[in-house]
């Protein structure tokens, strides 16, 4: 089988290997096990690797690079017209040459994808649709443009559209899927947290304007003030590393937070397994990665009600939906920290949802799938 990938994500070639963000290339490594010959069709990124990226485990690979593109401004949208050709005569090249189209949206890669897709409706298709499907959520025309192909039936007919969260008036090409990180065989036992003493909160993103660590390290602030021992970790790199460093620096919490760039997925776990809380304010998410990891080593979970954060969470029973009201989040926060029997519970439910999606049931999902 020779299956195309049609992705946004950057890629960096070193050694003879192309590397990319670790989630993105772990999942499609599980992939990959099935498939004879692979094609990507994906931006190359002029960069070294750094702990988060990973390389893509198959021995048949044929990498077409496109251009990374834009519409933010007039400049951009001007290049963007001159590069959109080129890299729609790539795709449909690569189709061409398809068992298997695999799509990765929303991006605009996956738009364009998207519109090519259209040609090729006797191939067997899938899409990931890695961001908030909501039809309700506010997005970009291009995410709305993406979910409109993505859910009709005829244009995207001999295709399954993998998406977070199960949502009414779906079509029924529309699966509700999951993302995975931990195997069977990672299930170890959990040692519960005692919320006596130094309160371990933890963050693990990009550090951006949509992630709102900002926002995070407010409420974290305001539980100190309100005498509150917290060791908070920040796991990530971004854009907003130096405005979130000059604000540590003006408050004086250096003490208390430690910004520790991007990091190994093995310290990441250590992270989890002795933190109390994992806290993500985010503006917009697909599947959490985060949420679900955090809750598999029974660190409990603190998120916006987003997405499927909300069903992620059972609606508050494996952990705490903020409503980024600064004084009223701080304050549920202080209620559970001061519930030892609440959190435990929160604890022992989150441990029980997320250790039914590890990656044995996820390779088992996917390989029904190449199959179908």
């Amino acid at each position: 089988m020779t299956f195309v990938i049609v992705t946004h994500v950057p890629h960096i070639i070193e050694n003879n290997q192309y590397f990319a963000y670790s989630p993105y290339v772990r999942e499609m490594n599980v992939w990959l096990k099935y498939v004879d010959k692979v094609i990507i069709v994906a931006p190359i990124e002029n960069a070294k690797t750094t702990p988060i990226h990973i390389h893509y485990e198959h021995t048949n690979i044929t990498f077409v690079a496109i251009g990374n593109f834009d519409i933010l401004s007039a400049k951009s949208i001007f290049q963007t017209l001159f590069k959109i050709p080129s890299i729609l005569f790539k795709i449909f090249s690569s189709f061409k040459k398809a068992d298997h189209i695999h799509l990765r949206c929303p991006g605009n890669v996956g738009l364009l994808g998207s519109l090519v897709q259209i040609l090729f409706l006797s191939k067997t298709k899938t899409a990931k649709y890695a961001g908030n499907w909501d039809s309700k959520a506010k997005s970009p025309i291009s995410y709305r443009l993406q979910k409109y192909i993505l859910s009709h039936t005829f244009l995207t007919r001999n295709m399954q559209v993998l998406v977070y969260g199960e949502w009414e008036n779906s079509t029924k090409n529309i699966k509700p899927f999951f993302t995975a990180t931990y195997k069977e065989s990672d299930k170890e036992e959990v040692v519960s947290r005692n919320l006596q003493g130094i309160i371990k909160i933890l963050f693990v993103g990009t550090l951006s304007i949509g992630k709102r660590p900002l926002y995070a390290i407010q409420l974290v602030e305001k539980l100190i003030q309100n005498g509150f021992q917290i060791e908070f970790s920040i796991f990530g790199e971004g854009k907003e590393r130096k405005n979130i460093e000059e604000y540590i620096s003006e408050n004086k919490l250096q003490d208390s937070l430690t910004l520790h760039g991007n990091k190994t997925t093995s310290i990441i776990q250590k992270a989890y397994q002795e933190s109390h809380f994992v806290l993500l304010p985010s503006q917009s998410e697909g599947w959490p990665k985060v949420i679900a990891e955090g809750m598999f080593w029974g660190c409990v979970p603190i998120a916006t009600s987003i997405s499927c954060v909300p069903n992620m969470l059972d609606y508050g029973n494996r952990g705490l939906l903020l409503q980024v009201d600064l004084e009223k989040d701080v304050k549920t926060i202080q209620e559970l920290i001061n519930n030892s029997a609440l959190y435990q519970e929160m604890a022992s439910n989150g441990i029980k949802w997320s250790r039914k999606y590890t990656l044995d049931y996820f390779e088992q999902e996917i390989k029904l799938l190449l199959q179908s």
